[in-house]
């Protein structure tokens, strides 16, 4: 079995689904301390032509509180969701993919839930079916209960109850993880790296690596499926 273990960001980059096509098992890390100014609760649009940054405001968002504790701001959020969404009218009402895309959005805000960590795995799960990945998904507050552990160690013993062979993480890993100590577990680490996905957007010079509603927006759920593909293993 083959698996990645991620925190859940809302809308993420396409290398964040990437993970997701590469693996049988992916396990949304929410029981670990939320990271400010990370993806966890914004991303950027195309906006005139350039990346402009999205954030959703949250209610007293610590990095000493885990994701899945993190509110959704109760004033604040439904204010900004009805802005969000007059924007991405306004931006992308012209993109192929339009009218699909943007019901899509609109069901994943309706989420049931005042917390952060709910609303972006749900953003996940519904792009996914969406892309009609067969990913097999799992919530680490839910299963493993090893709160105890940290860093490599926690996320070997995750692979473990998996009985997992294969463990597959971001690029940005090989700065924690050694691929000697994963082996010594039983374990073949990898590291993903996206390639740079190029299409038309609108006329302007193209701007990569943007949230998946750009991609979206642009292109046919077959042309993502092959997007998706557009990795090395390293």
């Amino acid at each position: 079995m083959k698996i990645a273990i991620m925190q859940p960001y809302f809308l993420p980059y396409i290398g964040y689904f990437q993970l997701i096509k590469a693996v049988d098992k992916f396990v949304f890390y929410d029981d670990v301390n939320y990271i400010k100014q990370g993806w966890i609760n914004r991303n950027n649009i195309l906006l005139q032509g350039k990346a402009s940054l999205f954030t959703i405001p949250l209610e007293k968002a610590s990095s000493f509180t885990k994701i899945n504790n993190v509110k959704l701001h109760p004033i604040l959020f439904d204010n900004w969701k009805v802005k969000f969404l007059r924007s991405i009218e306004q931006n992308y009402r012209k993109a192929p993919y339009f009218s699909d895309v943007y019901q899509l959005i609109r069901s994943i805000l309706e989420v049931n839930s005042d917390r952060i960590g709910v609303l972006a795995k749900d953003s996940v799960i519904t792009v996914s079916k969406y892309l009609q990945l067969e990913t097999e998904f799992v919530y680490s507050s839910d299963f493993y209960m090893n709160n105890e552990l940290s860093g490599k160690f926690r996320v070997i013993s995750i692979c473990a109850k998996e009985n997992a062979l294969v463990y597959i993480n971001p690029i940005g890993g090989q700065e924690l993880y050694n691929k000697e100590d994963f082996l010594s577990q039983g374990l073949d680490l990898y590291f993903i790296q996206s390639k740079k996905q190029i299409y038309q957007q609108f006329k302007e010079e193209f701007v990569p690596w943007l949230s998946i509603i750009d991609i979206l927006m642009f292109n046919s759920v077959e042309e993502i499926q092959l997007m998706l593909d557009e990795y090395n293993l390293i």
